[in-house]
């Protein structure tokens, strides 16, 4: 694929997120049909035979009214209402006759080449793959593997086994930085988590453990649990004052927090828990009971997952949460003389909004013009990988990607090789 070829796809993924943030909110009856042209041997990705290929899925387009996009790697995606199983099977039919040598098209009926994701069973983990399409080296990406949501038979086991799983090796940080101004950012606290990618390799790898929003809810119950057993045994020698965690709002009066709370949460170290919207509006008054226990405790309570849809339509300020964390989407560049937005953001506090997924320079910059002074997200990792990176003697032996996963990491191997570790939990 040429480099202009690979320029005009990037910008076609862009256009397919930017459709997706449209549909996000009703993805409801839409479906992807995922054409994986990548899987096919080199001879057979030849730019001219692809766009032979592209013209037998006409038909899916046509049919469905979809949308057809063309990704850097190679791959089709095509966006439509409700695709039948007998076009893609027509289509798949015509590709076995121009490619009867090419194993992946003979591989499970051809599924493995051409699939169809339904939404909304299908839509976050496609979303997120298109996103780190855009975000990521193309090197690090491949074509996208759907998982099967999980089924409320299944919840038991895999709690079981959660339960007995050490997740001290995947418990992860992220800093939220404040904006100092003249080039200068402090640590205003570090997020500490459980990636669910991560989480994922102790299941079955075509599980997909978020896709139901409430069988994850009941999950998160227990993974909660594992969260607060695992941050005593990180082998850092620097805290940030305050640390955040994701619990449900059941969890702050569980025996497990009580004890976290009693055992490490000890001299200056503080607590931020960082409860999901939605958590808060399934029980408004188990919601002001964990903030009065936090607040007695000297800890602080976070609305975490709010969008500026929500910020505008909902009275947040009436919750009197310590700090709220609004999610950048691209869409937002665009957004830019709101004030009815910036309004929101005074009312519950400037200082205590928090702009996270900051992905770029744009989303930096959409904050700063609206006010908010805290950041979180890939860039903002990579602005306090840089300025680690300065003081380091031996940088030059790291790659930044390094640096930034052991910086992440609270124990393991990989993090032990670092020979700066002083440097790597810098808190600026």
């Amino acid at each position: 694929m040429t480099t202009m070829n690979k320029q005009q796809n990037k910008m076609s993924e862009k256009f397919l997120l930017e459709t997706l943030d449209r549909i996000a909110r009703n993805p409801f009856g839409y479906d992807v049909l995922y054409v994986s042209i990548s899987k096919l041997k080199p001879k057979n990705r030849h730019p001219e035979f692809v766009k032979v290929l592209a013209r037998l899925f006409d038909s899916v387009v046509g049919s469905a009214r979809g949308q057809f996009f063309v990704l850097s790697n190679g791959d089709f995606v095509i966006l439509a209402k409700n695709i039948t199983s007998d076009v893609v099977d027509e289509a798949v039919k015509k590709l076995r006759q121009g490619l009867s040598s090419d194993p992946i098209i003979h591989s499970h009926d051809g599924s493995a080449f051409a699939r169809v994701i339904s939404f909304p069973e299908g839509f976050a983990s496609f979303y997120e793959y298109i996103e780190k399409r855009i975000l990521m080296p193309e090197e690090s990406l491949g074509a996208f593997d759907y998982k099967r949501p999980i089924e409320a038979k299944e919840v038991d086991d895999v709690t079981e086994t959660l339960d007995v799983a050490d997740i001290s090796d995947i418990v992860k940080r992220q800093s939220v930085l404040r904006v100092l101004g003249g080039g200068r950012f402090k640590v205003l606290f570090q997020e500490f988590f459980v990636a669910v990618k991560d989480l994922s390799l102790n299941f079955d790898p075509n599980l997909d453990l978020v896709a139901n929003r409430w069988l994850f809810m009941y999950l998160s119950q227990t993974l909660d649990k594992k969260v607060l057993s695992a941050l005593p045994v990180a082998e850092l020698q620097k805290w940030p004052e305050y640390i955040s965690l994701n619990l449900n709002l059941s969890s702050v009066f569980s025996r497990e927090f009580v004890d976290f709370a009693k055992n490490f949460l000890r001299g200056e170290r503080k607590l931020i828990v960082e409860v999901k919207l939605m958590d808060v509006f399934n029980n408004l008054p188990l919601y002001f009971e964990a903030k009065e226990i936090l607040h007695r405790g000297g800890n602080k309570l976070l609305i975490d997952e709010v969008d500026t849809a929500a910020l505008k339509m909902l009275n947040i300020k009436r919750l009197e949460p310590d700090l709220v964390k609004i999610f950048y989407e691209p869409l937002l560049e665009y957004d830019l003389e709101n004030e009815n937005l910036r309004k929101c953001i005074s009312d519950v506090g400037r200082e205590n909004v928090i702009l996270a997924k900051c992905a770029d320079e744009k989303s930096l910059k959409w904050g700063v013009h609206y006010g908010i002074t805290a950041f979180q997200g890939p860039f903002m990792d990579n602005l306090e990988v840089a300025m680690m990176r300065t003081k380091c003697s031996n940088g030059k032996n790291c790659s930044v990607q390094e640096c930034l996963k052991r910086r992440r990491l609270l124990l393991g191997r990989f993090r032990d090789e670092c020979v700066r570790k002083d440097i790597l939990e810098d808190l600026l």
